[in-house]
């Protein structure tokens, strides 16, 4: 299964990054194939002038439409997701995320701004027809410690991100497969037909 992560924080050190490498470090152990992009990796002028035909861009709306699933990090600001994330969300297209197992992954001082998720970020992406949509995973910026250089998680948050991770895993599993065009077409025309 292919996976595409995007990362929305603007900063090296991230908390939503780290939840996100661990998602991926996860899945990688699972088999499946993680390609990750992040606001960093675009230029000012590919994300604020809509460079649709930039090939970073046409790389990143590619990878997105053959992925099963997206793996979406941000931290919240003002009540709200990354400006930066929802800028890259915009080069999408319309129904980028249909057919798609999504799980949203946040970071915020507290957890007053629990609720960003499910009033910020989840319409945008329910917008890009993200119809297999997971809770997500909400973490306070206390959860994750960055101690001796090697971020930690609180045991709590840990076991959280895991079940999230375990539920993405089946979901992902249990997506329908599309079949080739080629293979329906033989299909059809070898089919016995009755009236």
């Amino acid at each position: 299964m292919l996976i595409v992560s995007l990362a929305g924080s603007p900063s090296f050190k991230s908390r939503s990054g780290v939840l996100l490498e661990r998602a991926r470090h996860w899945l990688h152990g699972r088999g499946h194939e993680v390609v990750s992009y992040g606001v960093r990796d675009f230029s000012a002028e590919e994300l604020l002038h809509a460079q649709f035909d930039s090939p970073r861009v046409r790389e990143l709306i590619e990878q997105v439409g053959r992925a099963d699933g997206l793996l979406v990090a941000t931290p919240v600001y003002k009540a709200s997701f990354s400006g930066a994330l929802k800028v890259i969300l915009d080069l999408l297209p319309e129904r980028a995320l249909q057919h798609k197992v999504v799980l949203p992954l946040a970071t915020a001082g507290s957890a007053a701004h629990m609720l960003a998720l499910d009033y910020a970020l989840k319409p945008v992406l329910a917008a890009l027809k993200a119809q297999d949509m997971l809770h997500g995973v909400f973490a306070e910026d206390g959860q994750i410690d960055y101690g001796d250089g090697h971020p930690q998680l609180a045991p709590a948050l840990e076991q959280r991100l895991h079940d999230a991770l375990e539920q993405f895993s089946a979901a992902l599993a249990r997506r329908p497969q599309p079949i080739d065009p080629n293979l329906l077409n033989d299909r059809l025309v070898n089919a016995r037909w009755s009236i």
